[in-house]
């Protein structure tokens, strides 16, 4: 079988270049985001002192436009989340098997139909509940009856689900197994066949031996026979390397081509999922994944991408970490509708395209979102990322100590605010290609700059902007009409901005996981009551981020990627 290589004609750009004209453009686009952020705190102060005017006015201006954007994420987040709970009753197995074949699956399906309307006109009519049931699934089964008649025209493109290999990569520097275990116990609980799914554990050489050794053996013994394969890695950290997840899951890379090419598996019926190793997978997620695999002809050109909830400890961590993961999970549903959808945490890509890329960056912290970047150069342009409407699972931060769990919980967002660094590479890679329509290089460029200014800066804004011109703006401005309604003015719209909270808090409320044992029905009042934080922790957010953009900035770079601390909690 030939199998595909890295493509050596693909060159993505080095952050750590050493050619003058490129160190230049590195630097021009890694002070980028910091010079904006930095530049607009200094303007505030600024403008209001000698504008207050119209400072004024842009404030005014800039509330609006908060609340249109925060109507339109609380919308997006409420149909994706609509999308979410409608995966989970979606029969994926039933699909997977069965879509090789749309016109015998629509002539199915086209049957389902019929007997759910006459078991509905069968029911007495105060069956309400049961009938509701039904109608839905009628809704449901209809969908689904129009996605597979779209396929007709495509079967011939179309492949086996027979034919394809999950490999799930656990890569590990330190978690304890009473983590890693359950991911793996998921795997277990999944509908998919076992006999195709490998388990990748990827450790790291510079681990204790004595924690290491013991940990890959008990979990070696306990799944070795449970799935096609067990396979375990040990990375020792090479020159050019950081101590990086990215530098880990490359070596378990080139160890698994080795593997396939033995077995004669062909690489693209192989798709490798990097997930952290806490990660919890929906039962149905490898049949819905291997479904949309399966069915797209651009398969090669597409990410797939579950949505992370944090639900694996919830429960146990403190209020401000469960705003901070809460506010999360609502960002990347937001996100799971958009076509600026990026790779995030645990995902999944076609092993054969991440060989033609040549693997992660191994010199670059953000693993997760710069394989995304690449991609994109790769294809110049034609790749995205497809969500998969079904939950994954992970921890969320936790410690010993109440303020030791807020201070991990600081690190992790700047370690996710640190992302900013795939910016400067993108610029270089995206902008010099010919290819790529002069439109979507803008819009990848506003869409990174933006969304990572906006994190630094809307909450420094919305907090003090509204008051600085008053405060500064001297005595004759402080007498006008315009400054004596400002501050009712903004705390108007701001409030407006605020009744998003009236759909994520019940949200957020329905959608965590049942409630332990071990803690009393009244813990309910303190996931309500936690909310009165959101104004603090959306503040505080903005601190890694303006962290992480200035260290770039001023070249004081991360030199290894901080693994956030996990535990569970002992009943």
């Amino acid at each position: 079988m030939n199998q595909t290589i890295p493509d050596p004609e693909f060159k993505f750009p080095n952050p750590k270049t050493t050619e003058p004209k490129e160190r230049r453009t590195q630097r021009f686009f890694e002070m980028l985001p910091g010079v904006l952020t930095w530049s607009t705190f200094i303007l505030m102060l600024v403008l209001s002192f000698f504008v207050p005017v119209w400072m004024a006015i842009f404030i005014i201006i800039f509330d609006i436009y908060w609340i249109h954007r925060a109507v339109h994420v609380t919308l997006f987040s409420m149909l994706a989340y609509w999308r979410l709970e409608d995966g989970k009753l979606i029969d994926w197995w039933d699909r997977c098997q069965n879509i090789a074949h749309p016109e015998q699956y629509k002539e199915q399906l086209v049957d389902r139909i019929r007997q759910f309307k006459e078991s509905l006109r069968e029911m007495p009519l105060w069956h309400f509940h049961e009938r509701k049931i039904v109608r839905k699934n009628i809704k449901r089964t209809k969908k689904i009856l129009t996605e597979t008649a779209e396929l007709i025209p495509l079967k011939d493109e179309i492949w086996d689900w027979r034919s394809i290999v999950h490999v799930v990569l656990l890569p590990t520097a330190g978690e304890p197994v009473d983590v890693i275990e359950p991911a793996i116990e998921s795997l277990l609980q999944s509908n998919f066949p076992k006999e195709q799914l490998i388990v990748l554990l990827a450790t790291e050489e510079r681990e204790n031996p004595e924690t290491r050794i013991p940990k890959v053996e008990y979990l070696q013994d306990k799944f070795k026979d449970k799935f096609k394969d067990f396979l375990v890695t040990t990375h020792i950290v090479a020159d050019g390397e950081m101590k990086c997840k990215a530098s880990n899951a490359a070596f378990a890379a080139r160890y698994l081509m080795t593997y396939l090419t033995q077995k004669n598996i062909d690489y693209k019926r192989v798709v490798f999922s990097n997930f952290d190793c806490d990660s919890v997978v929906h039962p149905e997620y490898f049949a819905a994944l291997t479904y949309a695999y399966i069915t797209n002809p651009k398969r090669l050109q597409r990410a797939y991408q579950p949505l992370p909830v944090y639900h694996n400890n919830l429960w146990d961590t403190n209020a401000f970490a469960r705003m901070v993961v809460t506010g999360s999970s609502f960002w990347h549903l937001y996100q799971s509708l958009r076509r600026e959808m990026v790779t995030f945490s645990s995902h999944s890509e076609p092993f054969d395209t991440l060989v033609r890329v040549g693997f992660w960056p191994v010199n670059m912290i953000s693993e997760d979102s710069v394989i995304y970047w690449k991609c994109l150069t790769y294809f110049h342009g034609d790749y995205e990322v497809q969500p998969i409407h079904l939950p994954l699972s992970l921890d969320a931060v936790l410690a010993e100590t109440y303020w030791k769990t807020v201070v991990n919980q600081y690190k992790q967002n700047r370690r996710w605010a640190y992302g900013i660094e795939n910016f400067p590479v993108t610029m270089r890679a995206i902008w010099p290609d010919k290819i790529i329509p002069f439109w979507k290089k803008m819009r990848i460029s506003f869409e990174m700059l933006e969304g990572h200014y906006s994190w630094a800066t809307t909450s420094f804004l919305l907090t003090f902007l509204g008051w600085l011109p008053i405060a500064l703006g001297g005595s004759a401005f402080r007498e006008s009409v315009l400054a004596h309604n400002l501050p009712f003015i903004t705390k108007t719209l701001l409030t407006l901005g605020m009744m998003g909270l009236c759909v994520s808090v019940p949200l957020s409320l329905i959608s965590m996981p049942p409630r332990p044992k071990h803690y009393h029905w009244t813990r309910y009042f303190y996931m309500l009551f936690q909310w009165v934080l959101i104004p603090v922790v959306a503040f505080l957010s903005a601190i890694p981020a303006i962290d992480s953009q200035t260290r770039i900035m001023t070249k004081h770079y991360f030199g290894e990627f901080w693994v956030t601390e996990k535990m569970r909690k002992r009943q």
